[in-house]
């Protein structure tokens, strides 16, 4: 371990982690006794030293945790797992410390900006209407998915704001008493999340998934999407002139989706039912946020017709309102009566509760909403109330416009297999299952010009699977259009796959005026099927049944690949550069059909399941792939690391939104080197899948290995996900979901799904290709780049020493398997250093690689105490009992430490 250097501007950094982690201390002492205290600061001191390779600290790790008693092993691992709480905290408020030294420093605008990316598009010679313009044609829409590793309770997650608050507040200048006070707050906190169970004893149901998401949707991304575009807003006045956006309104580039409720693939638990529940929730939230900032505006605008002319159209709106709600306006006082913006207002709260309600006097719709509102708006800009309130009518306009009555769009999902044998069923084929994908192709287009079958005798499955349609359809009329998004086919293998979903649509009802209104998105999840997925895009604009069906929604199809069981199928390389292909072919195909297409990015928090940086990964993505629409799923610590603080978030979305525009305006042009390039990269695919599948589904010794040297069994036992940890009830790591498989390697510290294969590969590659065409794809490349700077960040993090303690577990596997995968890292390694010519990994990232050269003391305590309960555990035949909490525990303190789970 290399001493650790703080830079200047990090040294703010440094004293608010020595500052919380004091006061973490004395919350041990106080809660725990010295005892307790005593025993974190003997291992921690053991750890630190081993780090720096002092004599004999090894066995003083080891010691240390093996006096330590079950109980006291689970509160010296909470101990740790809270420290890191407060340190991941520090990190997120010190990125906010850094934009804002950097808006204060002047000069250039800050990369990822709002500014830099406005800048960029006028320095390109548009106008400010084309500006708009393109910026129309711009989606950025964030995606909330449940993650079982995350499940955190809404109260913990609540005192986290308020810590990050206090550390906020101590951005700036304090007295010593305000200092004081802060601190005080602050170990409130610590000590109150103390003594609260983080996590619940009982399994999470759907709707505690759908709190935890719907806590970012409804607490921090609610607030801060009216001071997104008032940034858009000065960067367009930056660059155009102060005052250029009168009578202009900047289109709406922000959507959120979420899959919390909807996503029923191989989940029992998600139906029909948690669709309209959860759409109902979402619907009550939003009507109550609205309902709140209208009684805060209603004090606001205050202005009496006595004073201040009005749009007659606002008198006549309030006496429409107060003929349906009598009782609302009778609760206006007389003395109030002139305040025709308040009474209007309070008519229109009054409405939303009906509408909360179902009563008949409710807003129909939420454009009726929204015209109330331009209403007031324009009433206000008429007549003098420019800056008198007509900012706090344009931010909650925006909300409206952004959230409507949904609060965020609820994709379905579901496998194809449910959907051919409720097929098969409906036309009577017992061979269904087994006949071609070109022979149900044929059947399912004559089933679209039949009768709908009778549903009298209808089983279950297939009753449970039209109930999900139909719920869609009263969703869609309910709540708006916008409240159910794309239905995503898992496991998409053919055409037959999607007009299976498009047939059963139109059997349960959802088709207005001879239209069905659901857009289908195929899922490419595994390596052969995004090889595959040209073919299905081509397959579908030419099918006689689904073309039609596509003219309809307007040209525009999506496909979602999914990064997480390709990489699980065929290691990183392969999968990433499966994606890239498949994304570069299909937009061949979709520009030749003169169709829309919007890639939907199935990511998960890890670099094994598509994490990474998400600006890089866009800015790399092929040419037109990108054309300017992001959707990308956001799960795990992923959500918590990117919409954890409002600055966080208002920075993630301005990131995500500057990359999207940049790589839509200007795409990386031809290369001659590219024809180079991707033979290179076929090289290091083919073969690093080979190695990856010979070692992961072709050796004996590994799965084993895998259930003995990761703590796997004790992942599936944590009550921690409403989802059962492997798909379609089958066993083996081929049916084991990505999530519990990436976080298994992730917690023993092998991580071995982000890089086994890829020494024998890029060495391979430097061979049949030259040491200076790799190296030029990693340093011009932008796809190559990004993907190697993922590869490195994750052998950074990864820890062979303490995998090879996990790797005495699996005892003669073990022996065998170990040396295997150790020496493919130091290949992989070695080959990494070489391409990068520097001597130590993430060199040229010495903030990440401080962080992780700082975090890595406190998580191998927690590795060493995991190592010895599963001993423990295991030999006791695996109880249900305080051993297996304690392990628990460490599960959860080790993924803090790392901020990597699935």
């Amino acid at each position: 371990m290399r001493t650790v250097d703080f830079p200047r501007q990090h040294q703010p950094l440094r004293r608010d982690v020595s500052v919380t982690g004091a006061l973490m201390g004395d919350v041990l002492k106080e809660q725990g006794g010295a005892a307790l205290f005593a025993r974190v600061e003997q291992v921690r001191a053991a750890s630190i030293a081993r780090r720096l390779g002092e004599d004999g600290a090894e066995f003083a790790v080891r010691e240390a945790v093996e006096r330590l008693d079950v109980a006291a092993a689970s509160d010296v691992v909470r101990a740790f797992g809270t420290y890191f709480q407060v340190v991941n905290l520090c990190e997120q408020v010190h990125r906010i410390r850094r934009r804002r030294d950097y808006e204060m420093a002047g000069g250039d605008p800050q990369p990822g900006s709002l500014m830099a990316c406005i800048a960029s598009l006028a320095g390109e010679g548009r106008s400010l209407d084309e500006t708009l313009a393109f910026l129309g044609k711009m989606t950025v829409e964030p995606v909330f998915t449940a993650h079982p590793t995350q499940a955190t309770r809404r109260t913990i997650l609540e005192k986290e704001q308020r810590i990050a608050k206090r550390l906020v507040e101590r951005l700036g200048v304090l007295t010593p008493a305000e200092e004081q006070a802060a601190r005080a707050r602050i170990r409130m906190e610590l000590t109150a999340s103390w003594q609260t169970l983080e996590h619940p004893a009982d399994r999470p149901a759907v709707e505690d998934e759908a709190e935890h998401v719907l806590f970012y949707l409804h607490d921090i991304i609610y607030r801060i999407v009216p001071p997104f575009y008032e940034a858009l807003e000065t960067a367009l006045e930056a660059h155009y002139g102060e005052g250029c956006m009168a009578g202009r309104t900047l289109p709406n580039v922000l959507r959120f989706a979420s899959w919390v409720g909807g996503d029923m693939d191989g989940n029992p638990y998600v139906s029909a039912r948690t669709i309209a529940s959860t759409l109902r929730r979402q619907r009550q939230l939003v009507l109550a946020r609205y309902i709140q900032e209208i009684g805060a505006l209603s004090r606001t605008l205050s202005q009496s017709v006595l004073r201040i002319p009005i749009d007659p159209q606002v008198t006549q709106r309030i006496e429409a309102y107060a003929a349906m709600f009598p009782e609302a306006l009778r609760e206006i006082g007389p003395r109030h009566r002139d305040m025709s913006y308040r009474v209007l207002l309070t008519l229109i709260a009054a409405k939303l509760r009906a509408t909360d309600a179902d009563q008949p006097n409710g807003y129909d719709h939420v454009e009726a909403f929204r015209d109330d509102l331009r209403l007031i708006d324009r009433s206000l800009h008429d007549n003098g109330g420019e800056h008198a309130g007509r900012f706090s009518v344009r931010r909650l306009l925006r909300r409206a416009d952004t959230f409507g009555f949904h609060l965020a769009t609820l994709d379905v999902r579901q496998d194809a297999l449910v959907h051919r044998r409720v097929i098969g069923r409906a036309l009577g084929d017992e061979a269904w299952m087994t006949r071609s994908a070109a022979e149900r192709t044929t059947r399912l287009q004559q089933a679209f010009d039949e009768a709908t079958p009778s549903w009298d005798d209808a089983d279950e499955e297939t009753a449970d699977t039209l109930a999900v349609f139909r719920t869609i359809d009263h969703a869609q009329r309910t709540f708006g259009p916008d409240a159910t998004g794309p239905y995503v086919i898992s496991m998409t293998q053919g055409v037959d796959d999607v007009l299976s979903v498009l047939l059963l649509a139109r059997w349960a009802g959802l088709e207005r005026e001879g239209a069905i209104a659901l857009d289908v998105a195929p899922l490419l999840e595994t390596v052969d099927d995004l090889q595959a997925g040209p073919a299905i895009v081509r397959g579908l604009v030419s099918d006689p049944v689904y073309g039609p069906h596509l003219a309809r929604r307007g040209r525009r199809q999506m496909v979602m690949v999914g990064y997480s069981d390709s990489n699980k199928d065929g290691g990183l390389a392969a999968s990433r550069w499966a994606l890239y292909r498949a994304q570069e072919r299909i937009v061949a195909v979709a520009d030749e059909a003169s169709i829309r297409m919007v890639f939907f990015h199935g990511r998960g928090g890890t670099i094994s399941r598509g994490g990474g940086n998400t600006h890089k990964a866009v800015m790399a993505a092929p040419k037109g792939a990108v054309a300017g629409h992001l959707r990308v799923t956001e799960q795990g610590e992923s959500i918590d690391a990117k919409f954890g603080l409002r600055a966080i978030a208002l920075r993630t979305l301005e990131k995500h939104l500057s990359a999207t525009a940049l790589a839509t305006a200007a795409p990386k042009p031809a290369d001659p080197r590219d024809a180079a390039w991707a033979a290179m990269m076929d090289t290091i695919a083919q073969r690093s899948r080979v190695v990856y599948r010979g070692l992961v589904y072709e050796s004996e010794d590994f799965e084993p290995y895998f259930r003995s040297a990761t703590p796997i069994d004790v992942i599936e036992r944590m009550k921690i996900g409403s989802r059962p940890a492997s798909r379609r009830k089958k066993q083996g790591i081929a049916s084991l979901r990505a999530i519990p498989w990436v976080f298994s390697w992730t917690q023993s510290r092998h991580l071995l799904p982000a890089w086994f294969g890829l020494g024998t590969a890029l060495h391979e590659a430097i061979e049949a290709h030259g040491l200076e065409t790799v190296r030029e794809a990693a340093q011009d490349w932008p796809f190559f780049d990004a993907w190697l700077g993922d590869v490195e960040m994750v052998l950074a993090k990864a820890d062979l020493e303490i995998a090879s303690q996990y790797a005495r577990l699996a005892g003669e596997a073990g022996a065998r398997v170990f040396p295997v995968i150790e020496g493919e890292f130091q290949r992989t390694v070695s080959a990494v250093l070489r391409l990068r010519d520097q001597p130590t990994l993430l060199d040229r990232d010495p903030m990440l690689q401080r962080s992780i050269a700082l975090r890595n003391p406190y998580v191998d305590p927690m590795s060493y105490i995991q190592l010895s309960l599963l001993q423990r555990w295991r030999a006791d035949g695996r109880p249900d009992d305080a051993t297996l909490e304690a392990l628990i525990q460490t599960v959860h303190g080790i993924a803090k430490g790392l901020r990597n789970t699935g």
